[in-house]
């Protein structure tokens, strides 16, 4: 391929690289050692989250030397950058995970300062964490550069006894071990080998929820997330990447040329049909909010609801993200759910083609029973299902991939926190019948919205699970089962309902019929609402201050800016 001449004079890196007045500019790049026909050339930031926080990212510095070799082949020049992640499974069960979710948002703000602080013209991004990877499809669709997403890839399973196991079984065990079914000995004979190598947790998580909504929205080369992070198949992504990037700049194709609304109900399909985590009600919402597109956790629920379940994946199933790549990856649940006439095969993604055209050739694999065919499929509705009563006017959500059960009935138990109610599970201070109420863990009251995966997993782990209810205005990792039911809106620090429930209130949980309420009058309510008075929170400054003051409703994506449709400028476009 030849070398190719750019015009700058539509591109943001003009400002930086063109003309006489930007050599105090180009000084900078020379510093560097960058020739002139490399400032030239388009500018590519390539932003991942590495650090040593985690398995997750730790792999993500050796996959961005590759993506930079596949954007210098396309004749771009590469800007490697990173930014922060905090890891779920680091931060779990302590004040910490309040600095999960806001995490995300820190992230979509730091890849768009940086992107607009050096004028880059195009963008890769790399990430491993849960909420790194909506983080970084927030910044491609607010800054609306060309941009391809690549997932870092998950963690290998570990071995224990003879049986493949991921952290979460280490969560579970943490249960056993309280409930007296497990010895110290095989507790830490567990952790020593839960976790083998680098990359995300491996069941169908948020991580790996995340990532197949990166290929089915079209922001990420198909095939491109099934790899396992050690595997060196991730290197050849990374350069692909690089150069679809610069074919993507060639072209003008831009990120909200490809998620539309038809794409993120695409992605909406994928997470009912892999039973993905409940999360992905959280943040397709808020990268739809970065394009100015309306789409709420109703929407969300609504498609999750239709839509058959066809991935025998962990939490629900059996299976890991490994054994997904090893029949074929997630190019076979979208064939599988384009055969079926479930996505929108129409929509444009980072190949320059369609959906339907990436997937035209690929063979539904039939020696195997991770992905059914949707003739076949696991269950005729989704994994995650909505919920909305008297208990959530705006909307709650509910994992039942794997469930039994689907209508609870039971007294209140509330806990003003997470840590009070980890307590009373961990001495069995609970029943059978109890509904456990975790409140003032929303996005503004926690602040930060905490998941409860050491809480949900030691109820499990002592043989709970399928005896209490537990609802928070919280959320529950992607790798949480049992009835537990998240994202409870309004959440109680803005007075809803949740905040007005007391210990014995009986309330009724109904997946099939999706509702969820509290068996008071309204009159009663309306009294408990004149009496409630608001909490104030340790976090009076600082980051999770900041946050607080401008996170919205949970419903909405939890989003801290007012997004797309309110724009007046697009930075692409400076």
């Amino acid at each position: 391929m030849a070398e190719q001449k750019w015009d700058k004079s539509r591109l943001p890196s003009r400002h930086v690289s063109v003309g006489p007045e930007r050599a105090p500019h180009r000084s900078y790049y020379y510093a560097m050692g960058m020739t002139e026909e490399e400032i030239a050339q388009p500018l590519v930031g390539v932003a991942t989250c590495w650090n040593e926080a985690a398995p997750c990212n730790i792999a993500l510095n050796r996959q961005a030397q590759s993506v930079k070799q596949g954007v210098k082949e396309g004749f771009g020049t590469p800007r490697e950058f990173t930014t922060i992640t905090v890891t779920d499974g680091i931060a779990m069960g302590h004040q910490g995970m309040k600095s999960s979710l806001a995490s995300r948002d820190a992230i979509a703000d730091t890849v768009e300062l940086t992107m607009r602080g050096h004028s880059y013209d195009a963008m890769v991004t790399l990430a491993g964490c849960d909420k790194s990877l909506p983080g970084m499809m927030m910044a491609m669709l607010r800054l609306n550069v060309p941009s391809v997403f690549m997932y870092g890839g998950s963690i290998l399973p570990g071995k224990f006894k003879g049986k493949d196991v991921t952290v979460v079984d280490v969560f579970e065990a943490v249960g056993q071990h309280a409930a007296g079914n497990m010895s110290d000995e095989d507790l830490h004979a567990l952790e020593c080998v839960a976790c083998p190598s680098a990359g995300a947790c491996g069941g169908q998580f948020t991580a790996n929820t995340m990532a197949t909504v990166s290929e089915a929205i079209g922001l990420a080369l198909p095939g491109s997330a099934g790899a396992p992070a050690p595997y060196e198949d991730r290197d050849r992504w990374a350069v692909a990447s690089g150069r679809a990037v610069m074919e993507l700049l060639r072209k003008n194709i831009r990120p909200r040329d490809i998620v539309t609304l038809k794409a993120l109900e695409n992605a909406a399909v994928v997470v009912g049909a892999t039973g993905g985590s409940t999360n992905a009600g959280l943040h397709l919402p808020a990268i739809a909010h970065e394009a100015g597109i309306r789409f709420t956790l109703d929407d969300v629920a609504a498609i999750m609801r239709r839509t058959p379940y066809i991935a025998d994946l962990k939490p629900g199933g059996k299976y890991v993200a490994l054994d997904v790549h090893k029949v074929g990856g997630i190019p076979v649940i979208i064939k599988a759910l384009l055969d079926a006439g479930l996505l929108h095969g129409d929509c444009m993604t980072v190949t320059g083609k369609t959906l339907a055209e990436n997937h035209a050739d690929v063979v539904f694999p039939t020696d195997q029973d991770v992905i059914y065919p949707v003739s076949k499929a696991l269950t005729p509705t989704g994994g995650v299902v909505g919920l909305k009563g008297n208990l959530a006017p705006d909307g709650a959500i509910v994992k039942v991939a794997g469930m039994k059960v689907q209508r609870f009935e039971g007294t209140a138990l509330c806990f003003d926190c997470e840590e009070d109610a980890f307590k009373a599970v961990d001495s069995r201070a609970y029943k059978e019948g109890d509904v456990l109420i975790i409140r003032y863990e929303g996005p503004k009251g926690g602040p930060g919205m905490r998941e409860m995966l050491s809480t949900t997993a030691a109820i499990y782990g002592q043989g709970m699970g399928d005896k209490v209810a537990l609802i928070t205005d919280g959320r529950f990792s992607g790798a949480t089962r049992g009835f537990c039911v998240g994202h409870v809106g309004p959440e109680a620090a803005v007075g809803g309902p949740i905040g007005l429930l007391k210990n014995g209130d009986r309330i009724v949980i109904d997946a099939e019929k999706g509702s969820i309420d509290v068996l008071l009058s309204e009159e009663e309510l309306a009294a408990r609402r004149a009496a409630w008075q608001p909490r104030r929170t340790d976090y009076n400054s600082g980051a999770l201050w900041k946050y607080a003051q401008l996170v919205g409703p949970a419903h909405l994506g939890a989003v801290t800016h007012p997004g797309g449709a309110e724009e007046t400028h697009c930075y692409a476009d400076i």
